[in-house]
């Protein structure tokens, strides 16, 4: 295990796992933002987190993985896929690259239309509890998505990963906005609740 961490192959994987999850975010936070002259529909908040993911896949998928996402990560390490230790580099990685990816945004984005660069929070109908039954069941979903559609012992096409799991982030997306903001990904709430320096008594859900 010890080995592991000290081969080329596992420090690009670690890196690619940073500048994935910066750039998923930097698309994913920039689609949500309100400017002045057109606010963002939730069609299109969805599309462009799902198309960010997908993208993020084809792109880097071969080298790590690309989980851009310590709930996948996490659920790889528990269906041991990987190494605690890969596990532990790449949430890292993950969570320091949300902060960049939120930060960049942050840096490029006029004062007027950065708002609270899209925190999640719960609607104000929504209760705690049910909050989380949501998270659960769109990130369950993710989950089986992408063990399903990486699953080598399938027998037939399985068609294109990266289109499968960016649908299935789109379709999260599309439901769990009206609840949460939809997060399905610690590191997508992590890094902008750093950057504005905004932690909600909700933010574990």
């Amino acid at each position: 295990m010890k080995r592991e961490i000290l081969t080329l192959a596992f420090a690009r994987a670690v890196s690619v796992e940073f500048i994935a999850t910066l750039i998923f975010v930097f698309i994913g936070l920039g689609s949500a933002l309100k400017w002045p002259s057109a606010l963002p529909s939730i069609l299109q908040i969805s599309l462009a987190f799902g198309l960010a993911i997908g993208t993020m896949v084809q792109a880097f998928g071969h080298i790590s993985g690309a989980h851009i996402n310590p709930a996948v990560t996490i659920a790889f390490f528990v269906g041991n896929q990987i190494s605690f230790l890969r596990t532990l580099f790449y949430v890292v990685a993950q969570l320091v690259g949300a902060i960049a990816g939120a930060g960049i945004l942050y840096g490029v984005t006029p004062a007027n239309t950065r708002g609270n660069l899209a925190i999640n929070a719960l609607n104000n109908n929504t209760s705690p509890g049910q909050a989380l039954v949501v998270e659960m069941i769109l990130t369950f979903q993710l989950a089986i998505c992408i063990f399903a559609s990486t699953d080598n012992r399938r027998s037939g096409g399985v068609g294109s990963p990266a289109l499968s799991i960016g649908l299935s982030v789109a379709l999260g997306h599309l439901i769990g906005i009206y609840f949460t903001g939809c997060s399905m990904n610690p590191a997508r709430s992590f890094g902008p609740a750093v950057v504005m320096r905004r932690f909600s008594p909700a933010h574990w859900v």
